[in-house]
């Protein structure tokens, strides 16, 4: 009976650490308990019109779901801030139309819209984590030919966020 205590007590402290571990993979300090994540703003003008709401309110779900910490207007624990510093949509892996007529000769196969993220993010507890002003940047590609961007538009753009949102993540809490 004695051994198994034992046993137990050691299963016990060997699965214990200083911080607070998820399966997302956060690792957070237990004295940080809160967050603050400031609207990102569309400094590029261009996409869709509630881009910079949509970017917001994804990446504030995302904290809440992937970590304990209390979401507060500002001076949180944890504090995130940034922009949208770039929508652009860029022709990829051009093709001969097979054309005579030079307007129709070349064509893009693929065109890509690349989304660029300026984040600035500040532990109160401990700076060694801060960043300032880091760009994060994902793409999609697409076919032109097979769909029309104005149909696919919203989805690359949700697509393309999870992706900025899971290495903003990365960078500030899960310390990878």
């Amino acid at each position: 009976m004695i051994k198994q205590a034992i046993l137990l007590l050691l299963a016990v402290l060997s699965f214990s650490s200083c911080g607070v571990y998820s399966f997302t993979g956060a690792n957070i300090s237990p004295d940080i308990k809160t967050i603050s994540i400031q609207t990102f703003y569309d400094e590029v003008g261009t996409g869709p019109p509630n881009l910079s709401q949509l970017f917001t309110e994804k990446i504030k779900d995302y904290y809440q779901q992937n970590t304990s910490l209390s979401l507060v207007p500002s001076e949180g624990d944890l504090q995130l801030e940034g922009s949208i510093s770039g929508y652009r949509l860029t022709p990829m892996a051009p093709k001969s139309g097979g054309s005579q007529n030079f307007a129709d000769a070349d064509i893009a196969a693929l065109q890509r819209l690349t989304i660029t993220v300026k984040v600035t993010y500040l532990n109160t507890q401990d700076d060694s984590y801060d960043f300032d002003n880091q760009s994060f940047s994902f793409y999609q590609d697409y076919d032109p030919e097979k769909e029309d961007f104005n149909n696919i538009e919203a989805t690359l753009v949700e697509e393309i966020y999870d992706a900025i949102i899971l290495d903003i993540f990365n960078a500030s809490v899960a310390n990878w």
